[in-house]
């Protein structure tokens, strides 16, 4: 009479491949069941290339086809490896700080743009805006942010959360601020490799009690490096602003940082690219612009790399001075520097909304070649 398949299916749903849980019928590992009078040919797929895994499956379906249908049938057992799909092996699920609506890198891929300045007075802008905002400054070996906010002297209190002692961030401005300058004295070189940079990092990030925050930035440090990736294992990022002059030698390196982030294991979108110190306008001359570094160089950059643009800050001295006395030029009510960072930070946020609408939370990566987020307020 011969091998019925249907009994076969039947038998081998009583089998399971080690490691998967579900039978091998209904989990689809079987992919081809045909018999020939005493004969049955079994095709199934595996996840595991383990030999003892192989092995077990083999020997599991020929003693159950044998016991369960016909003790003298030949078996013949055909296994292919195929790992699950992935949409991409590189990411993990985040590790998210409750409370924290959106986190926003903001990077430059050379020093000296201005990166500091812009995070200083996008901060300042936002909480203008009515939006609870912490900045990070995670510049382990050149942190400038206590001086932007005055508060160099000021040292992180320890606070008890849900039984457990948490750093509370220093406030000025409306701004929650965390800088590993809080820990180290004015005139005193950071001398540390990267996994105890990473370390300080982290606990500035998880044992903070930031509470609750519409957004918060991050001061990376310049370049493409042990710091950036450290960051982005430890957190889900929103997305990542990169600052930039007009001139060509700050392009060539912001595009490398617009690269980073759009690298396949890295994937965090790029809300877009800043052009700080954009024109020069003489007091004297206030109709006049004059482009010392080069005229529209970022935004030139952006729509070469399709990302967008976030708009222009000008060169001017008192955006320099304000940072260096600690008081954000920003704050500086109806004056030419506050119209141009309250454009950017709008800038900044339609973007924001606008990815957490299209796109899903970012997730940590996790590096293996390489040594969630709501719309915010509307």
């Amino acid at each position: 009479m011969g091998l019925n398949k249907d009994d076969i299916l039947k038998a081998l749903g009583t089998v399971t491949v080690a490691g998967e849980g579900k039978n091998m019928v209904e989990s689809g590992a079987v992919r081809n069941v045909m018999t020939f009078a005493d004969e049955v040919v079994v095709d199934i797929t595996i996840a595991s290339p383990a030999m003892h895994i192989k092995k077990r499956a083999e020997e599991d379906i020929i003693k159950t086809i044998r016991e369960k249908v016909d003790e003298n049938a030949k078996v013949q057992v055909n296994i292919k490896v195929e790992a699950p799909a992935q949409q991409n092996p590189n990411l993990i699920k985040g590790k998210p700080i409750p409370g924290i609506q959106n986190i926003v890198a903001v990077a430059s891929g050379k020093g000296g743009v201005g990166k500091s300045t812009v995070t200083a007075n996008l901060g300042v802008t936002l909480a203008k805006m009515g939006f609870k905002v912490g900045i990070l400054d995670a510049d382990i070996y050149g942190p400038s942010i206590p001086i932007m906010f005055d508060v160099v002297n000021e040292r992180p209190l320890s606070i008890e959360v849900d039984g457990k002692s948490k750093m509370k961030p220093i406030e000025n401005y409306g701004v929650k601020v965390l800088s590993i300058g809080f820990f180290t004295q004015p005139d005193q070189a950071v001398i540390w490799r990267g996994p105890m940079a990473a370390k300080a990092l982290n606990q500035l990030i998880f044992d903070a009690a930031w509470g609750e925050l519409d957004f918060m930035l991050i001061d990376l440090p310049p370049g493409t490096g042990d710091i950036h990736l450290s960051i982005m294992q430890s957190l889900p990022i929103t997305g990542a602003v990169v600052v930039s002059t007009p001139q060509n030698v700050a392009l060539a390196d912001a595009r490398k940082g617009v690269a980073m982030f759009q690298q396949e294991s890295i994937q965090v979108p790029v809300l877009g690219i800043i052009e700080n110190m954009a024109y020069f306008t003489p007091a004297e001359l206030p109709e006049n612009k004059y482009y010392i570094f080069g005229q529209e160089g970022a935004k030139n950059l952006a729509e070469d790399l399709n990302v967008p643009f976030l708009g222009e800050i000008p060169l001017e001295q008192s955006i320099r001075e304000a940072g260096d006395v600690g008081h954000p030029a920003a704050l500086q009510t109806g004056t030419a520097t506050e119209s141009a960072f309250v454009e950017v930070t709008k800038k900044v946020v339609e973007e924001t909304v606008r990815r957490n609408e299209m796109l899903p939370p970012t997730e940590a990566i996790k590096i293996t070649t390489m040594a969630g987020c709501s719309a915010v307020k509307k």
